[in-house]
């Protein structure tokens, strides 16, 4: 792992930078268009607005870069995300908001395609792996720090706004000075969608489902926080717990997949998660209860996406591996840009706790399909033990393309390389 951190050291303090100041500028906005009056409705469609730009910047980013170069990508939409970041406190309109955010969730989307198109880059096969759960663990601690920023300064002033600001233009710094050569881009031709279903309805049922809950808790959980009445502190912390349960749970989860049904443990993650809904949902006035509900709900749903790859690709060639990445990644981004405004309807309708309620929803829904499909579709783990199948590598739902296809790289390699071992066993025997 040293020798890992020694090669790609200086992209990871980039990534990291820019994840403090994506995560406290997501939970900054929430806050922040509470103290502007904004509507419920208002802020959930503004929170929605992000995640329509992340989703078509994952979709454009590759052919830009192609066109102009990785470089004059990164810095334009560096630029674009320091610019706005600042506009925010001095055009305080929901209209105007929602435009901000469809242009800063499409800029993280870009840069973050630029950042990690070189991080696989600098990463030698051998120990891609490796680099891949350092980058997720950097995510995490960045989304994580941006939260404690939240404390440093009035939420109704312009210094928070100016942080993450700057801590995007310092990014910039450590990764274009690490990142050369420039790296080939190519695209990988998608499968469609019909495909994919046909080849694993859990896993795109799911991925949808995932991302209605990932929107929810990424933009949502601030706005559910202020109209509970939390501080901004309070809050910060909430939204720690969320991601600090995802990153801790992220490890037994994968340990746990190579070793059982992945169908059986996405039942019980599902289980999980509603039940930390509905803990949030009776308690939630409780502050300390409502850390464990963000908890147990960050850890089950955070690891539940690649557990959800991890299952797709149990189903599919190694070949296939890479090309179904694109289609797993838009139906979560589907979902991604629908959970917020469901959020905002619920909440608008029952209260604060109309987040939980929704949460606790969610996963019910996936819990009875997932048991459908156990009841529809026998067991490929059937009379052994998972480790015939290919082995779990993390990845969060914030991850483009570029990263979710380098660990379904991952994946084939692994599937090819134990398909290898079984033919060696077999002529030996």
């Amino acid at each position: 792992m040293l020798r890992v951190i020694g090669s790609v050291w200086a992209l990871m303090l980039g990534m990291f930078l820019l994840m403090v100041g994506n995560g406290l500028q997501g939970t900054l906005i929430g806050i922040r268009g509470a103290i502007e009056e904004f509507s419920t409705t208002e802020l959930a469609v503004v929170t929605s607005a992000y995640f329509v730009g992340f989703l078509f910047g994952s979709r454009l980013a590759p052919a830009m870069i192609r066109r102009v170069g990785h470089v004059r990508v990164f810095a334009a939409l560096g630029s674009f995300i320091s610019a706005v970041l600042i506009l925010y406190p001095t055009i305080a309109f929901p209209w105007a908001w929602i435009l901000m955010r469809v242009i800063i969730g499409f800029s993280f989307s870009g840069v973050y395609v630029t950042a990690e198109s070189w991080l696989n880059n600098a990463s030698p096969n051998e120990s891609r792996g490796k680099a891949l759960s350092l980058y997720m663990i950097v995510q995490m601690s960045g989304i994580v720090s941006g939260q404690a920023l939240l404390n440093v300064a009035d939420p109704a002033g312009f210094e928070l706004f100016v942080i993450p600001s700057v801590l995007v233009s310092f990014a910039f710094v450590p990764i274009l000075l690490a990142a050369t050569p420039t790296p080939a881009f190519e695209a990988t031709k998608a499968m469609n969608l019909a495909q994919l279903y046909q080849v694993s309805p859990t896993g795109i049922v799911g991925m949808f489902l995932l991302g209605l809950i990932f929107s929810a808790q990424f933009g949502m959980a601030p706005i559910y926080g202020t109209e509970a009445g939390f501080t901004v502190s309070q809050i910060a912390l909430f939204v720690s717990a969320i991601f600090v349960g995802g990153m801790v749970l992220q490890y037994p989860f994968g340990w746990l997949s190579d070793r059982m049904d992945r169908r059986v443990l996405i039942f019980v993650a599902a289980v999980g998660g509603s039940i930390g809904g509905g803990i949030g949902f009776l308690w939630g006035g409780v502050f300390e209860v409502v850390l464990v509900a963000g908890f147990i709900a960050g850890g089950v749903s955070n690891p539940l996406y690649a557990l959800l790859i991890a299952y797709t690709n149990d189903y599919l060639e190694p070949d296939d591996m890479a090309s179904a990445s694109g289609g797993l990644i838009f139906v979560n981004g589907l979902g991604a840009i629908v959970g917020p405004i469901m959020v905002g309807w619920a909440m608008a309708a029952v209260g604060p706790n109309g987040f939980w309620m929704f949460m606790a929803g969610v996963m019910l829904v996936l819990m009875a399909y997932v048991a459908l499909r156990m009841s529809r579709r026998p067991s490929i783990y059937a009379g052994e033990d998972a480790s015939g199948t290919v082995s779990y590598a993390p990845v969060l739902p914030t991850a483009t393309p570029v990263c979710v296809e380098a660990a379904q790289e991952i994946y084939a390699e692994n599937t090819e390389a134990a398909a290898d071992a079984d033919e060696d066993l077999q002529g030996l025997a």
